[in-house]
């Protein structure tokens, strides 16, 4: 393992210091109140400043990211983050712009916010759209919010139900589960759709909405989904979209169409906005016109030619962040947007189905799909042929620079035993043939190291600074076994 930054240090080390010959040496420390001042050093560690440099820069090298190699992370997006939308993010007066400085010097910010507003509620389908949530499951959460507090208003509080596909990203019942609701789960059918039947049963006087994902975390297009809307809405329920997959509708369907009435989106998986490492997102919520009173405030307004923020929303559930969210991130959304334009957005949409349905045939003779039919963005194909566990299988991908895909049974998605071994990978559209070929390539290595030196396999990776966690990785095996 690497030594850390304190296994380096040498006593008496130091990087550069800067003097001011006008003090003594001794004069900071007169500058401060002496009961202040510590009585033993800090116990940092002692390296010249390119040690220092060095070590932090070798440290980077080991994450990977989509702009250092193949990212096929299923049911999250790794999309590509255009450098352009960084410079646009870094002009002045985005950049340098402060939430508390006079309302009539932020009129380009907000002109901005407006713009992107109206496009983001095109492709959704919606009437309006708040922008502040600071991410995907923040803007569900906002949506559940809105779901409620307008229930309450209809003096319908007995709602207290919220029902989920199996399917579905696990945020939906953790943000469900915050916004007070009771979850009620709904079952995927073998042939990978919610199931109707079960759905109807679940069909009582208390549900308050049904969240669903289209297409679904199986890369799947709910083919039924007029049906499903037609009895939610009968039901005197509302319909919600967990909006994370829809980098496959671009331009090609819009779920508003499809009768839900609110939604989130993550820009991050749309829109290509960085994401990640804990920094700042967003996850813009949509809603149909008899809802929108009840969003997050506050939103951009066009009042008269002038652009202005507008808090006066009669039912807002109020605001989810801090000021207006997080404008460098919208910033390269609507940069984004605009690069691309409608034909653009259309085709990455277009791209992203393509390269997911070549992966699926290339590599259907040793990994079949799961369902035997066209998937949207993602596949999700089965390991059951290999010799070694799917969750093996994946790791030694490391070793060849290639993230590994999404184990839906061994951990970041679960769906039950019949995919224990299954993988979900989703190239994106940014990843040319070229890409895709290098990575069916290295598959078929894989699967030709594993007939010859199976335990090289499940011995894997071995060339990162952390090799598998050994009893994960038996749990794996036995459970595959």
């Amino acid at each position: 393992m690497r030594p850390t930054i304190f296994d380096n240090s040498r006593p008496g080390v130091s990087g550069v210091c800067i003097h001011d010959p006008e003090f003594s040496t001794d004069a900071p420390t007169q500058l401060i109140d002496a009961a202040l001042l510590r009585d033993q050093p800090l116990g940092l560690p002692e390296l010249t400043e390119i040690e220092v440099v060095r070590h932090y820069t070798e440290l980077s090298l080991d994450n990977h990211g989509v702009d250092s190699g193949t990212y096929p992370l299923g049911s999250c997006t790794m999309k590509y983050n255009p450098k352009r939308n960084d410079a646009m993010a870094n002009l002045t007066g985005f950049r340098d712009a402060h939430p508390q400085q006079p309302a009539e010097t932020l009129t380009g910010v907000w002109e901005m916010l407006s713009h992107l507003q109206r496009y983001i509620s095109e492709l959704m389908g919606m009437d309006e759209v708040s922008l502040q949530p600071a991410a995907g499951a923040h803007g569900e959460l906002a949506g559940l919010l809105i779901i409620r507090k307008y229930l309450q208003d209809s003096g319908q509080q007995h709602r207290k139900i919220v029902l989920i596909a199996d399917a579905a990203h696990g945020t939906n019942p953790a943000s469900a589960a915050m916004a007070g609701f009771t979850c009620r789960i709904i079952p995927t059918t073998r042939e990978g759709l919610m199931d109707v039947d079960a759905l109807k049963k679940e069909l009582t006087p208390d549900v308050a909405a049904l969240m669903l994902t289209n297409p679904s975390t199986l890369g799947l297009f709910e083919e039924n989904i007029e049906t499903i809307a037609s009895l939610i809405h009968d039901n005197g329920s509302l319909l919600y979209y967990d909006g994370a997959n829809m980098n496959a509708l671009m331009g090609l369907a819009r779920p508003g169409d499809m009768g839900f009435d609110v939604m989130h989106i993550n820009v991050h998986k749309t829109l290509s906005t960085p994401h990640g490492g804990g920094g700042p997102g967003g996850g813009p919520v949509g809603v149909k016109s008899f809802l929108r009173d009840y969003l997050p405030a506050p939103i951009a307004k066009n009042a008269n030619g002038v652009f202005v923020p507008e808090y006066d929303l009669k039912h807002s559930i109020g605001s989810m962040k801090a000021f207006f969210g997080h404008i460098a991130v919208m910033v390269r959304a609507y940069s984004y947007i605009l690069t691309m334009g409608p034909d653009g957005l259309k085709e990455a949409s277009e791209n992203a189905v393509l390269n997911a349905n070549y992966i699926q045939a290339e590599l259907a003779d040793f990994l079949p799909p799961v369902f035997d039919k066209l998937c949207m963005h993602e596949c999700l194909l089965s390991g059951n042929k290999l010799s070694v566990s799917a969750y093996s299988f994946a790791k030694r991908l490391i070793d060849y620079g290639i993230h590994p895909p999404t184990l839906v049974g061994a951990g970041c998605v679960y769906f039950g035993e019949d995919l224990k071994s299954a993988m979900l990978i989703e190239p994106t559209e940014t990843e040319t043939k070229e890409d895709l070929d290098d990575m069916i390539a290295v598959f078929r290595r894989i699967l030709s190291e594993m007939k010859n030196d199976k335990d090289m396999v499940e011995s894997a990776p071995h060339l990162s600074p952390i090799g598998k966690i050994e009893a994960r990785a038996k749990e794996v095996d036995s459970d595959a076994a």
